[in-house]
């Protein structure tokens, strides 16, 4: 087949437009000889049971899946009861961004809480911590966050172990939703175990798709307890997948001499830098403080509409003119001066 589609195209509307790091596509060409056993049953699969192991301590059990929708569903299904809720922000992922997944197919009750930055904190979650025992209102059973937040906010390592003692104290159970958890350890310079097993995370989403590879997350448990139950619902929720050393095995790469950490660090720097481009022009507002590999701004409508001529982002707020622009492990410092110029340049010509 020959490639239909612009190389040189490049666009700010989320880092799930990127391609594949060349050392990731390249790992998919080492697996891809011979016959190896099916269904996770191969060395692929079991050596990144012991690189996690590694990351993350040895209670820690890693369920390789398809996307983070699937990640999310089966995480929360291993944590609740039939009859459980799970507390979250208004702005999580699971309450905007999948449609009905986490309450159609996974059967579970969402409690949303308003948040000025999509961070939740112990007095925001006790708003839906009640009617425990009440048999006419689904129980909380579980806190979602995730790390970066929807609005490309960090939790620090304080932050998350008060919310997971938290949740604790209460009878519940924390859960990170790491799709972009690599932008988090590398902005703020912490060991990853630091920030989730030894805070007292009880399960995450590793993310990989965000971060230069082709598709997969690693659902991650660590709290011992919960690992009984997800090989059953990984099969359950159409997420075990017969040719799992290709989902294995890009990690492998991405994680072999902390290239996960490297790819995190240049889209964040590449956000910084657009961000300091973009702080001059007047009309436009930033909304929430750049802490990861997502700028988020306020500016007319008819800005935008300009700029949407030339380049691929998300309108985040249309009643209010707030955009999301996002930057990539492949994103180059010469698209985001082309940027800012063309942003600067629909500005002037809106004044």
């Amino acid at each position: 087949m020959h490639t239909i589609h612009d190389t040189q195209s490049f666009s700010f509307a989320s880092d799930n437009y990127a391609g594949m790091h060349p050392r990731v596509l390249a790992a998919l060409a080492a697996a891809n000889q011979g016959h190896l056993s099916a269904y996770g049953e191969d060395v692929y699969t079991q050596a990144l049971q012991q690189k996690m192991q590694t990351l993350f301590g040895e209670s820690a059990h890693c369920f390789p899946v398809f996307n983070g929708t699937g990640a999310n569903v089966t995480a929360l299904q291993a944590m609740l009861p039939r009859w459980g809720a799970v507390i979250c922000a208004e702005t999580a992922h699971i309450n905007c961004d999948e449609g009905i997944a986490p309450e159609y197919a996974g059967g579970v009750k969402l409690l949303p809480v308003p948040t000025p930055d999509g961070k939740l904190t112990p007095g925001l979650i006790d708003q839906q911590a009640w009617g425990f025992g009440v048999p006419h209102r689904a129980q909380p059973g579980a806190v979602y966050i995730s790390q970066t937040t929807e609005l490309g906010t960090c939790y620090s390592v304080a932050e998350i172990k008060v919310l997971a003692d938290h949740c604790h104290q209460l009878g519940m159970m924390l859960y990170m939703d790491g799709a972009r958890l690599a932008n988090a350890v590398a902005a703020l310079s912490v060991d990853v175990k630091t920030m989730t097993t030894d805070a007292g995370v009880d399960m995450l989403s590793f993310g990989g798709t965000k971060n230069g590879m082709m598709l997969g997350e690693c659902v991650l448990t660590l709290n011992p307890s919960l690992a009984q139950a997800m090989p059953y619902l990984r099969k359950i929720n159409s997420q075990l997948g017969s040719k799992m050393r290709f989902i294995s095995a890009q990690f492998l790469a991405l994680l072999e001499a902390d290239l996960w950490l490297e790819l995190a660090r240049h889209s964040n720097a590449m956000a910084q830098k657009l961000y300091t481009g973009i702080q001059a022009i007047p009309e436009l507002t930033i909304t929430q403080l750049p802490q990861a590999n997502a700028v988020f701004a306020q500016m007319p409508l008819s800005v935008a509409a300009q700029l949407h001529q030339q380049y691929h982002f998300y309108d985040w707020n249309q009643h209010t003119g707030e955009v999301r622009w996002m930057t990539s492990f492949d994103t180059t410092e010469a698209q985001v001066e082309a940027f800012v110029k063309d942003i600067q340049a629909a500005f002037a010509a809106a004044r």
